[in-house]
Formats: structure tokens, C-alpha cells, sequence
């Protein structure tokens, strides 16, 4: 089993910046994919941003060029710096990482229990 902790939200005026983090912890054998999605009110879980475990990053085209997609291999960690913070931006933000497991080789995603971001003036 995997369990996904994050931190980081919290509130703040539309052009400031928040840093989210999320740690895996558990019987790890092998992170694969890591990345971000969120969820506002009365709409649909959204994908943010996602990173392999080579580094390789893709963007929804809304947070391009304001947010910024990291991991730390080694901390089994992945990070969201976000920038310019619009009010639309607001949401819960869920971590999910596709995790390789050593003894059936089958990769399962694991989510994490969400950090609420809300931009406001």
C-alpha cells in the first residue's frame, strides 16, 4: 500500500504563488507517473500537470507558463509551484501517483485526500 500526503494550500490574492507538495509513503517499490489534478465546485476532476519519472512534464494549456511541475525521485515527492494565481484557479488539488509494484509488476494509482486552494481578493 501507498499513501499520498500533501500540503501547501491554503489561501491567497489573485498574482500571488503557492508551493504544493506531495510525499508517498508505504511499501514503495517504483514511482511512474506523478502529477497534479483538481476538482472545483460543481465541476469535474481536472488533470493539472503530470511528470514521468525521467522528468518529462505535460501541462493543462490554463496553468501553462504559471505553473511548475517538479519531483524529487529520492524524497519520493512531487511538487507544484503555481504562480499568478487567478481566481478560476480555485480548487481542491488531488496528487496521484501510478505506483509499480515488486511483487505482481502491476502499477496502480493512488490518490491523495486533496489540499484546498482558493484564490481571492
Amino acid at each position: 500500500q501507498v499513501q499520498l500526503v500533501e500540503s501547501g494550500g491554503g489561501l491567497v490574492q489573485p498574482g500571488g504563488s503557492l508551493r504544493l507538495s506531495c510525499s508517498a509513503f508505504g511499501s514503495i517499490f517504483r514511482l511512474d507517473a506523478m502529477g497534479w489534478y483538481r476538482q472545483a465546485p460543481g465541476k469535474q476532476r481536472e488533470l493539472v500537470a503530470t511528470i514521468t519519472s525521467g522528468g518529462s512534464t505535460n501541462y493543462a494549456e490554463s496553468v501553462k507558463g504559471r505553473f511548475t511541475i517538479s519531483r524529487d525521485n529520492a524524497k519520493n515527492t512531487v511538487y507544484l509551484q503555481m504562480n499568478s494565481l487567478k481566481p478560476e484557479d480555485t480548487a481542491v488539488y488531488y496528487c496521484k501517483a501510478d505506483h509499480l509494484s515488486g511483487s505482481t509488476f502491476t502499477i496502480r494509482s493512488y490518490w491523495g485526500q486533496g489540499t484546498q486552494v482558493s484564490v481571492s481578493s
